[in-house]
């Protein structure tokens, strides 16, 4: 099993982001090149996980990662601060949800918009608050992604003609 040896942290103007560095990788930066090198061939896939891990955090510290989720429904709506999103989901009361560290909410038009550095934080609040009410596929309510395709499921179709109970 490979371990966690330690943590480089990536940082620019929109924050810094940790990135950990497995048992056997090197990260070297030479002015603004970063090396990234293994032991042995056979941490090939490490070199190459440790490089995109490396990237995600460069960009997010410098463009920064958002995810946009589209809420639809009579009765739901959104409202957010810099650090909370208040939600109503048809449920007797409010929904909220508190922003972490290094992340912000933005609600335009029934579009929650999450962001922030660091991309798996990102993603992981924005499949938190789908968690609430995912898309409906028979009535398209809900949270979905922006871009998302849900497909609309026919309903239950009623007998035609005949007694109840009749075949």
């Amino acid at each position: 099993m490979v371990g966690e040896k330690e943590k480089a942290m990536v940082t620019g103007p929109k924050g810094s982001v940790p990135v950990h560095i497995p048992w056997g990788v090197t990260v070297k930066q030479d002015g603004e090149i970063i090396r990234i090198e293994v032991e042995n061939e056979e941490m090939d896939n490490l070199q190459g996980l440790t490089r995109s891990l490396v990237a995600n955090a460069v960009k997010g510290v410098t463009e920064g990662w958002k995810k946009v989720l589209e809420l639809s429904g009579t009765g739901y709506r959104a409202s957010a601060t810099e650090k909370e999103l208040q939600m109503a989901l048809g449920f007797s009361h409010p929904v909220i949800v508190k922003a972490p560290e290094g992340i912000s909410f933005a609600v335009l038009e029934n579009k929650i918009t999450v962001s922030g550095a660091d991309k798996a934080l990102v993603g992981e609040i924005a499949a938190r608050i789908r968690k609430w009410r995912k898309a409906d596929p028979y009535k398209l309510k809900g949270l979905k992604y922006e871009g998302e395709v849900i497909i609309k499921k026919a309903g239950k179709a009623a007998k035609v003609g005949g007694a109840p109970g009749a075949k």
